[in-house]
């Protein structure tokens, strides 16, 4: 993600002065960070300016993309919260200075062991008492989903640290943010390091099903739009495929992957619960439902 690019995707979100305002950050953080490099030998912006793609991506406010390409200023170089301010406003320098307070609070628990899985609970409640405002939690979340997505670049005990934290921490605070999407890439990049061999096996396995499967909801999914398009109703469909992370935690209980049914599912979103027990009683109409499977 270049400069040029993360304002060009800005550029399509937001107005013209906000994002000349990204613009300054993206020229302030990268004088901040200039010589730093990350493991994988880039420089250092390079993650600050994904993490601000990832907030675009989610829809954040203007002030809180410009807090994700300034997150680390103030812990890693010489930039002062005051200088923030002038520069950017109260709202991005108090973002800043809560991801860079739950940060310096995570860094004095330096054993995994030393708070996990006693203390976990505490270091979620500590990161949202700290965070005061729920997008500083936001911003520390597409911090770890960047960091999750380079964590190769790590030594296999640090993969291992930073891929347990994520599943136990930050996977279930991001599931009460209800970023349920979010939660299941955290848990997914966590299990590739956490269980390799488990990971490899299962995705085989999902693999070997999916297409199958797959063609058989697209022909659900056609007929179901049809029916429902007659009907006159305002729907939005989308489908979706079980994680990996998730698969291997049912196989754990139930042992065999044929008597799991939702490996693929359809969703058919409406406006309103009426609407939705008549799009119900449109699929029974449709489809036999099966019982003991439910």
């Amino acid at each position: 993600m270049t400069r040029e690019e993360l304002l060009a995707t800005a550029g399509q979100k937001y107005d013209e002065v906000p994002v000349l305002v990204l613009a300054s950050a993206i020229d302030y953080a990268t004088e901040k960070h200039a010589g730093q490099k990350r493991k994988s030998g880039e420089p250092y912006i390079n993650h600050p300016l994904a993490v601000a793609e990832i907030l675009i991506e989610w829809g954040m406010d203007i002030d809180t993309v410009v807090a994700g390409v300034l997150h680390d200023t103030v812990e890693d170089t010489d930039a002062t919260l005051d200088e923030l301010e002038s520069l950017f406003g109260r709202d991005v320098a108090f973002l800043v200075d809560g991801v860079t307070k739950v940060s310096q609070a995570r860094a004095g628990m330096r054993s995994l062991d030393s708070y996990l899985p006693h203390t976990k609970d505490n270091l979620t409640k500590l990161m949202i008492a700290v965070g005061e405002d729920v997008r500083v939690i936001i911003i520390k979340l597409a911090d770890r989903l960047h960091n999750m997505r380079t964590l190769q670049f790590m030594s296999p005990e640090k993969q291992k640290k930073i891929a347990r934290e994520t599943i136990e921490v930050f996977a279930p605070l991001a599931d009460r943010l209800n970023m349920g999407r979010v939660r299941v890439q955290l848990e997914e990049l966590s299990f590739k390091y956490l269980m390799p061999k488990d990971f490899h096996r299962t995705k085989n396995l999902m693999d070997s099903r999916l297409k199958k499967s797959q063609r058989k909801l697209d022909r659900v999914r056609r007929e179901v739009e049809a029916r429902l398009k007659e009907e006159k109703l305002v729907f939005q469909m989308d489908g979706r495929v079980k994680s990996v992370y998730s698969l291997f935690k049912k196989l754990d209980k139930v042992g065999d992957i044929d008597k799991i049914y939702d490996l693929i599912a359809l969703r058919v979103i409406v406006d309103d619960l009426s609407t939705g027990y008549l799009v119900l009683g449109i699929l029974h109409d449709m489809y036999q439902p099966m019982y003991e499977r439910i």
